[in-house]
């Protein structure tokens, strides 16, 4: 009787014991909500983070370099940035870490209406080239160009964001763009209806790995545990993502209606994909890259002056694979 009463007491005082409570994380985007962001919301949907701790905040973004400022300066606890950007940033003494490469395969190509009749590298010479002085793309732009004995005053140039870049193709005010070959091919055609080609800068021997989480330093040092526990959930969110690409974009369309149409989401999620992996690492979880291929990456940065030739030799203080899930 004695040993019902207590047990009896027990259970009831069960439900008082203390909980601990959930880290509140935030990730920051590189930009607007589109297809590539969509295995987050999957895995927030799922309850992945919630699992592992963490009650995850999902924003977005106004370009890579101020995700991963805001990321330096402590804003945000994660950011998802090219990790050209990242790397730059690095090298000019930001206090961070890249933790992880999802897109393994450099996306960045030159896109224009296949009425331009631009299928090689050849093509753009003489043609006009919409671009953002300064991102990514154009700092790669020089080292693509010379594959085929080109140089950038081979082009006329014409400068823009990213809206600018593609409005100057979609209104033949440029012949080509340089984007990302799973977005703004996309969007042109919807605006055209006419088919678009791409020239990834990839199939020219000129592979920068890109969109990769970034965290501060002190939080790598002081949060291990957060870091590896974020990345694990976020590796079975995008694993999930590659099996069910219409799950992830319904995901994201149930925080966000309005990120775009349902179609062309899923769509660009499923152009997405084949950039999580490269032969050498198909068989590896996602965010865990090749660290031979990354250092081409690094050298190929610092090859464009991107980032300096000093910085390219200390990779592993820009880059740690130790918080992913084996």
């Amino acid at each position: 009787m004695r040993y019902l009463f207590l047990a009896a007491i027990l259970a009831f005082a069960a439900p008082l014991a203390p909980t601990r409570a959930a880290d509140k994380v935030t990730l920051l985007l590189n930009w607007y909500l589109y297809a590539e962001h969509a295995p987050f919301f999957l895995g927030k949907e799922r309850g992945y983070f919630e699992k592992e701790g963490i009650d995850l905040d999902i924003q977005e973004g106004r370009g890579s370099v101020p995700t991963v400022q805001a990321v330096a300066a402590g804003t945000a606890t994660f950011g998802y940035a090219d990790l050209a950007s990242i790397l730059k940033a690095a090298d000019k003494g930001a206090p961070v870490v890249v933790t992880g490469v999802l897109l393994q395969k450099s996306p960045m190509a030159f896109i224009a209406l296949a009425e331009k009749n631009i299928r090689s590298l050849q093509d753009l010479k003489g043609k006009s080239l919409a671009l953002t002085p300064g991102d990514s793309l154009s700092q790669i732009l020089p080292l693509v160009l010379g594959k085929a004995g080109l140089k950038e005053s081979d082009l006329t140039i014409i400068a823009g964001d990213n809206r600018a870049k593609l409005n100057a193709v979609i209104n033949a005010q440029a012949d080509a763009m340089l984007g990302y070959s799973m977005d703004q091919n996309l969007r042109i055609a919807a605006a055209t209806h006419k088919e678009v080609t791409t020239l990834p800068f990839a199939d020219y021997g000129v592979n920068l790995a890109s969109s990769s989480i970034v965290a501060a330093k002190a939080t790598a040092e002081k949060q291990a545990d957060l870091v590896s526990r974020f990345m694990r959930a976020a590796t079975h969110s995008v694993a999930d993502a590659e099996k069910d690409p219409a799950a992830a974009v319904d995901a994201m369309l149930k925080v966000s209606p309005k990120a775009g149409l349902r179609e062309d989401l899923i769509e660009g999620l499923k152009l997405t994909i084949p950039l999580y992996h490269t032969n050498a690492t198909n068989s590896l979880p996602p965010f865990r890259a090749d660290r031979s291929e990354v250092k081409a990456s690094v050298d190929l940065l610092a090859q464009s002056g991107t980032i300096s030739q000093a910085s390219a030799g200390r990779m592993d203080d820009f880059i740690s694979f130790k918080f992913l899930p084996n």
